[in-house]
């Protein structure tokens, strides 16, 4: 640090060892390249996973040192300095926020948003997979954007460590974690008391410790039951992320729910929207029902309508295995307290979470519990907002599958944590510094296509030069671990910085199909020891510690490497982590993703590694999806997709197909493009794909835009509606509670049939006969179906005449003499009763 400029000297210190350990307790420093480059310089020995503890590391070296340390490096107090200054004019321009400025009216709202995992850094481990990196690439961006939204999570201090034995068997090794090694701080009330919070099990209580992160200009809640007055089982219920035992998880599940909204209402937060992630977390709605019960006197039903607007349920996963089902006995027994603390039915409240609620021999699914109870849904990319309302239309009977009530939301990652240091100032140079915290703007990120090749292709070999020597390390580690010889570890010489390198990072689980590519062993192998063109792999992943089917695809992985002989080309690193994940985002040229169509929700993979110049290879499923057929077919590639955009029944001939694909594209598009060299020694076709793929994935896959769209479609459309329902005692809320209870009881004397069609072409005139029963006509919403086969339409009908308790209706619809559709009538209940929403079991049919 000390090669600086000569009148970096003259810049005096004023960082003081106390900035920078603010500095380091908001995670902030997790996407902030000046902040990481700071900790490093600090202690140049300390190694990439070491500098995920920053305030570790500070404390360890001491103020004396420290401050020795800035004061004798000009080069490090200038850095300090200007760490420290950007940190604070971080929180000083709140006010100008996207958020701020464009939502002013709104700027007191808050979101809570619940997760099971969030995917930080190493040093808070509470993550396991995609569901902790979107958690966590949404707190950044809500910071970024000034949305006032705090998370919801578990505190796990059990932490997994992944390490194989010599035939490539995958191990666990769990360590306990202290809070006090964690960048996390005790959640105290304003008197200074260490805030606990009470959750029911069944026949006791039991407390709840309360921490919080600082992310930015937000936090995240964080519940741990190991307090010291539980007992000892109860103590251990939230030490392991996802345990297996299913009374366990149920705990958990009921602790990250009812625990989490009470401990935001002992911080003097109430949240006007709950944005729920996955199963894990619904057992908020009913903390949230039974406050709204208390505050305005409530019915269990007036109150769920109340609040059913502030509610959004995200899944992400088509994957059953994804969700959690329990059994009746447990659901109920675990339940009981809040029955009774709701004073509803036990019965009707554990039906709630049933696919067929009459059925008492069903499971309880939180997955079902959240569909039946909030007001919004969705997925988290476009084909598996598809692919969720086919799953889940068995809860909306008779509802076209285009109606069942499921949007989405496509995925995003926040490009500061993931791209490098060099390409964060290279994005800088193309197109200005506003890409940090500007959402999607096509024309500022067009820009990116001109920036210099020798540039761009300089700055990707120094990243590829990185994640050889970080692979190398960790084989180092690795080999020392399992106590290998002094010379084998040393002698260590995996990868080569020169060759395509592809990267893939996922859980070894089969509908991911990690070991797709080995169909035809023979002919990867030749692919990769190519002498002209080679080609490596660098994967990372782990197997569920119970899943010995996901053990046996990676120690087939390891298996082909020595098999074949490209042990020194084909190379695992063992125990993904954050660190690992943000190297092989940086250094791969390209991204690999084969999971089975269509179960991937949405992967966001390629979308790290696609802002740090790869390109994308991959099953089109997820983003991807979105992503080919949205792209430019004028313009360069953005990436290379593996087999069609076709569904199989037959499992064995898509991975056939695709494995043929992934070959086939490798050999004959991919590596081509990539060794086509300049006589620079620079692969421009393949830069040409890279720029286009990174103009075009950065304002649509980014965090931000991810998060403002959740914010402007889902978040505040939900408050000013669930607003409106509680105003005034609440009397909207329970009027429509009242008129539901009418219409409900009044539902099976609705009749509907299609009358005479007029011979006029091309508006027609079509008459819909109804039988109102004991209901008005104001109760109602009468449309004609248009469906030609492909799709269907509603049209509105109105009114023309009534005799008693029949209504004759009349909608007008386009159709020439050669138009085949067929025409239905279809009865739902009034807008004025749902906000427009679908209920189940009331759309009745002609």
């Amino acid at each position: 640090m000390s090669e600086g400029r000569a009148d970096v000297a003259r810049v005096p210190s004023v960082a003081t060892y106390e900035d920078l350990l603010d500095v380091a307790s908001n995670l902030r420093w997790t996407w902030k390249i000046d902040a990481r480059r700071l900790f490093a310089a600090l202690d140049p020995n300390a190694s990439p996973g070491a500098l995920e503890w920053p305030q570790q590391l500070l404390l360890g070296l001491g103020r004396e040192r420290v401050s020795a340390l800035l004061a004798s490096d000009p080069g490090a107090a200038q850095l300090a300095n200007s760490v420290v200054t950007n940190f604070r004019s971080y929180f000083a321009q709140s006010a100008t926020t996207w958020f701020a400025t464009h939502h002013r009216s709104e700027r007191d709202q808050t979101i809570a948003f619940f997760a099971a995992e969030f995917s930080l850094t190493d040093s808070l481990p509470i993550f396991a997979g995609g569901l902790g990196t979107v958690a966590a690439e949404q707190l950044k961006a809500a910071s970024a954007l000034g949305i006032p939204l705090v998370g919801v999570g578990l505190l796990y201090r059990g932490t997994s460590h992944q390490w194989l034995d010599r035939e490539g068997r995958q191990h666990e090794a769990w360590d306990m974690m202290s809070p006090d090694k964690m960048p996390i701080e005790r959640a105290r009330d304003p008197q200074g008391r260490e805030i606990q919070v009470t959750v029911s099990l069944p026949g006791r209580d039991i407390q709840v410790a309360v921490y919080r992160a600082r992310v930015g200009r937000n936090q995240l809640i964080l519940l741990d039951s190991a307090v010291a007055t539980n007992d000892e089982v109860d103590r251990i219920l939230t030490t392991r992320l996802y345990d297996s035992d299913l009374e366990t998880r149920l705990s958990q599940e009921l602790i990250l729910g009812i625990g989490g909204v009470r401990a935001l209402a002992a911080l003097s937060i109430e949240p006007e929207m709950l944005h729920l992630n996955e199963g894990h977390s619904v057992f908020a709605i009913l903390e949230r029902i039974r406050r709204v019960m208390a505050h305005e006197g409530l019915s269990f039903e007036e109150a769920q309508l109340a609040v059913r607007p502030g509610l959004l349920f995200t899944t992400h996963t088509p994957v059953a295995a994804g969700h959690d089902y329990f059994p009746d006995e447990l659901a109920r027994r675990y339940l009981a307290p809040y029955a009774r603390q709701l004073a509803t039915s036990l019965d009707s409240l554990v039906a709630l979470g049933r696919v067929t609620p009459e059925w008492e021999g069903d499971t309880f699914c939180p997955t079902v519990f959240a569909m039946r109870m909030v007001g919004h849904r969705n997925g988290v990319s476009r084909l598996h907002g598809r692919v969720t309302r086919e799953q889940w239309s068995v809860l909306w009977p008779r509802v076209p599958l285009e109606e069942v009530p499921v949007g989405h939301v496509t995925n995003g990652v926040h490009l500061e944590s993931w791209v490098t240091g060099p390409f964060s100032e290279l994005l800088t140079s193309a197109v200005g510094a506003q890409w940090q915290t500007t959402p999607g703007d096509p024309v500022m990120w067009s820009k990116i296509v001109d920036a210099p090749d020798a540039e761009l292709w300089r700055v990707k070999n120094e990243a590829r030069a990185d994640l050889v020597e970080f692979a190398r390390r960790r084989a180092r580690k690795d080999l020392a671990r399992r106590h290998s010889p002094a010379e084998r570890v040393a002698a260590v010489s995996v990868l080569d910085p020169e060759r395509l390198t592809i990267g893939f990072i996922g859980r070894f689980v089969a509908y991911k199909r990690p070991t797709l590519l080995l169909r035809d062993p023979a002919r990867l192998a030749r692919i990769l020891k190519d002498p002209r063109r080679p080609v490596q792999i660098v994967f990372a992943g782990k197997a569920h510690p119970n899943d010995e089917g996901g053990k046996q695809l990676l120690r087939d992985m390891i298996e082909f490497a020595v098999t074949y002989d490209v042990s020194d080309r084909v190379v695992f690193i063992v125990d993904f982590d954050t660190t690992l994940d943000r190297h092989l985002a940086q250094g791969a040229d390209l991204w690999l993703n084969t999971p089975r169509r269509p179960l991937e929700a949405c992967g966001v993979g390629g979308m790290k590694a696609g802002m740090n110049g790869a390109l994308s290879f991959s099953t089109i499923d997820g983003w991807w999806d979105e992503a080919t057929h949205d792209a430019d077919p004028q313009a360069a590639p953005i990436g290379f997709s593996i087999g069609t955009d076709l569904d199989y029944e037959d499992e064995a001939l898509q991975d056939e197909l695709d494995a043929t694909s992934i070959y086939d594209v490798l050999e004959n598009e991919i590596v081509p493009r990539f060794y086509d060299r300049d006589a620079r020694g620079v692969p421009t076709k393949w830069l040409a794909s890279v720029k286009q793929s990174m103009s075009t994935l950065a304002p649509t896959w980014d965090s931000l835009r991810m998060t403002r769209d959740y914010t402007e479609s889902y978040y505040l459309p939900g408050i000013a509606r669930a607003a409106q329902l509680r105003a005034g005692g609440a009397t909207a809320a329970r009027e429509r509670a009242r008129d539901l209870r009418r219409v409900r009881a009044a539902w099976g004397q609705v009749r509907v049939e299609v009358g005479e069609v007029s011979a006029a072409a091309p508006r027609r005139r079509v008459a819909l006969h109804v039988a109102l029963g004991d209901l008005e006509p104001a109760d109602l919403a009468v449309q004609l179906w248009v469906d030609d086969g492909s799709r269907g339409r509603a049209i509105e009908a109105t009114l023309v005449d009534r005799v008693g308790p029949r209504a004759r209706y009349e909608a007008h619809v386009e159709l020439d003499a050669h138009t085949d559709v067929s025409l239905a009538g279809r009865v739902l209940p009034s807008k004025i009763y749902t906000d427009g929403e679908v209920l189940p079991g009331m759309m009745t049919w002609s």
